[in-house]
């Protein structure tokens, strides 16, 4: 395996040895905890899976609501939604907003047991009276239910994301509420007109994160990537299942 990851090193792979800190972003982490033989693959080998499809939609969506807290971060004023829902907070007039949104900056750490440099890019940040940051992410969907709760499986994801925002601000020193919150647009799939316009029901879903895992995970992905043997993929990881049946039927007559 060593040599074929010497001949195939691609820029940003983990190198076992280098003194040089290695990036791990928030998705990674997510990636590992999904399957570590996926994992193993992207960021020792080099390897990725097939990527999705862009989400141009939500990408707008997010950009939008960005807008439209930061002129209530500039004007001093609650948002509409804070106001609806009684939240006590306000959109956080910090310098380093513009960095930690940014997806090849966000905020970072230097987990020096590891050396591994733990990133993620956050939506929003709001601040309560007691001086707790509040970690904000937006979604965008369409449903035909209303999306009131993260009471989905799928959802432990963004719970998880979340977790890692707080756990990465507070490794920077601030003092950061255990409640975040979810932006939640779903989109009304049921109006009577398009009328060149995509209008959302908007909720706020509060989330009591705890960020107790993630120390354990970083250690257990730095002792993943320095390992020489690939590890055992996950039972429900749908591209192993995919790659394993390609194997098994590969002497056999075509698939497709």
């Amino acid at each position: 395996m060593s040599q074929y990851y010497n001949s195939q090193r691609v820029k940003g792979l983990y190198e076992p040895g280098s003194t040089e800190p290695f990036k791990l972003s928030r998705s990674k982490i997510d990636l590992f905890l999904d399957c570590p033989r996926c994992f193993y693959y992207d960021r020792r080998l080099g390897v990725g899976r097939p990527p999705g499809y862009p989400f141009s939609l939500n990408s707008a969506v997010d950009a939008l609501l960005k807008q439209e807290f930061d002129v209530h971060r500039a004007n001093g004023t609650k948002h509409p939604l804070i106001e609806r829902y009684g939240i006590d907070a306000m959109p956080v007039k910090d310098g380093n907003l513009n960095s930690w949104r940014n997806n090849f900056e966000g905020v970072r750490f230097l987990h020096n047991p590891t050396n591994f440099l733990v990133f993620g890019a956050i939506d929003d940040l709001w601040q309560n009276s007691k001086g707790e940051y509040i970690v904000v992410d937006y979604k965008a969907t369409a449903k035909a239910e209303e999306v009131t709760e993260l009471n989905k499986e799928w959802q432990d994801s963004y719970k998880r994301q979340m977790e890692v925002y707080q756990w990465l601000l507070r490794k920077n020193g601030y003092n950061v509420s255990n409640t975040g919150y979810f932006v939640y647009c779903n989109g009304i799939a049921d109006a009577k007109a398009f009328d060149q316009k995509l209008e959302f029901r908007v909720n706020l879903i509060p989330y009591e994160g705890d960020d107790s895992w993630i120390e354990k995970t970083v250690f257990d992905i730095h002792k993943c990537l320095n390992s020489e043997a690939i590890p055992e993929s996950s039972p429900d990881c749908d591209y192993c299942s995919y790659v394993e049946s390609i194997n098994k039927n590969k002497n056999e007559k075509p698939l497709f």
